[in-house]
């Protein structure tokens, strides 16, 4: 049996590709040019507001005195469950010294960068979870400095509950100020920063774009579009809760893909009988959003068993995959290409993008299919150093000159040939190209 769709996209997220490009080069051109004043234009224009740039340590206090106990708590367990994963993810990384060959010593050191910018979305929804996952992963790193951006509402500034976040996360600096222009002040160094090293953090495509375009000034987390999330289900997995996990993506926005992969088609036909009434269900905004990607981006699809449903999930290289199914080991060991994993009916893609620990900044639109999502080793540069002896560098430098000359680069050679006759004068070596 071939994999059989019962529900097929009728769009694709490079339906949606807007023109963007112009719009976000041109502002980051005009801010390079003018600086902290063109950036407040830009502000005043795009946020509509022109309250305080860089929160003062008054204005941090203030805005965290109204963020409610209980939330503060729910923010204090999610950051330490982040905090503590990011932290056993930079113990997985040693540095390390090898003996090559007698008397030369290789090695390699893992170094944060400098200065990281954390862009925390704050536009359609207040992204607590991202300023979590964002600001902790830099600190754990190691990073000197890390700046939190985002976008503030008018005549409010941002919201109070990013602001505690960011701040018990470890944020240096907390920057009002979204968009293009909250992009541009970190990578140029506006107001007083540090020019960022790395960009992270989720945005709208406005925020991508800009992120794409100063990609090799500076280091970015990934090139972002709309998330998506597949389902693997088999016939004993419960269709109430495939349903209301597809429609809890699809609320993301009105073009992020949702998509089912099962071998039972009647699972499949139930999920999608459950799937309206609960969009119907939700408040407004969500039910348009999520109205809207079930229509036109989501897919369901019967295969003929569970090897078919493993290559069709790896195909997509889906950002976020559940499995719902039984012989979870099994899946954990056969499946090779997603973001981030959910094994069984217990976890959920909303606990890693809200609480759990690993982290909710992931690859999309199949790019889990090359790289993983956002952690503390992307703020991490793995370097390498070396050493010798002058008898471990002799059978070193004689390879290197005769392969040098070979290629027709007589300038390395030489580096080599001088360091032999400077450590064993009188010792007569081949060192030609054919030697």
């Amino acid at each position: 049996m071939a994999l059989e769709y019962l529900k097929k996209a009728a769009l694709t997220s490079k339906s949606d590709a807007s023109e963007v490009s112009e719009t976000v080069q041109t502002v980051l051109s005009d801010i390079e040019a003018g600086r902290d004043a063109v950036a407040l234009e830009y502000a005043k224009k795009f946020d509509n507001y022109d309250g305080s740039i860089i929160l003062s340590a008054e204005e941090i206090k203030a805005a965290c005195e109204l963020v409610p106990e209980k939330l503060k708590a729910d923010i204090r367990f999610a950051h330490d469950n982040v905090r503590r994963f990011a932290e056993a993810q930079k113990n997985s990384t040693q540095d390390v010294e090898v003996e090559i060959v007698p008397g030369v010593i290789a090695g390699q050191k893992a170094i944060p960068v400098d200065a990281a910018g954390c862009y925390v979305p704050g536009g359609r929804y207040s992204h607590i979870a991202s300023a979590v996952m964002t600001v902790t992963t830099a600190k754990v790193a190691g990073c000197r400095h890390i700046t939190a951006c985002s976008p503030p509402r008018p005549d409010v500034g941002i919201a109070p509950a990013i602001v505690y976040a960011a701040h018990i996360c470890g944020a240096d600096t907390i920057m009002a100020m979204g968009g293009i222009q909250g992009v541009a002040s970190m990578t140029f160094g506006l107001f007083g920063l540090p020019r960022a090293n790395i960009l992270v953090g989720p945005g709208n495509q406005f925020v991508a774009e800009a992120k794409r375009i100063l990609f090799g000034r500076v280091g970015i987390d990934m090139i972002a579009g709309p998330t998506d999330s597949l389902i693997l289900a088999d016939a004993s997995a419960d269709p109430m809760i495939v349903a209301v996990d597809l429609v809890g993506q699809a609320e993301h926005g009105y073009n992020s893909p949702v998509w089912l992969v099962t071998d039972s088609r009647p699972l499949a036909e139930k999920v999608m009988k459950l799937v309206p009434d609960l969009i119907a269900d939700l408040p407004e905004v969500n039910r348009q959003n999520a109205a809207a990607a079930w229509r036109d981006y989501a897919e369901v699809m019967v295969c003929a068993d569970r090897e078919e449903m493993a290559a069709t999930s790896d195909a997509y290289a889906p950002e976020h995959l559940t499995v719902q199914a039984q012989d979870l080991d099994w899946w954990l060991e056969r499946l090779t290409c997603y973001g981030s994993l959910f094994l069984g009916e217990e976890t959920t893609v909303a606990f890693g993008d809200k609480a759990s620990g690993t982290n909710h900044v992931l690859p999309t639109s199949g790019a889990a299919s090359y790289t993983g999502g956002l952690s503390v080793h992307k703020y991490m540069k793995i370097v390498t150093w070396q050493r010798s002896t002058r008898d471990g560098a002799k059978p070193i430098a004689e390879a290197t000159a005769r392969i040098s000359r070979l290629e027709g680069m007589e300038g390395h050679a030489r580096t080599a040939d001088v360091r032999l006759a400077k450590y064993f004068p009188g010792e007569v070596f081949d060192l030609s190209a054919n030697g």
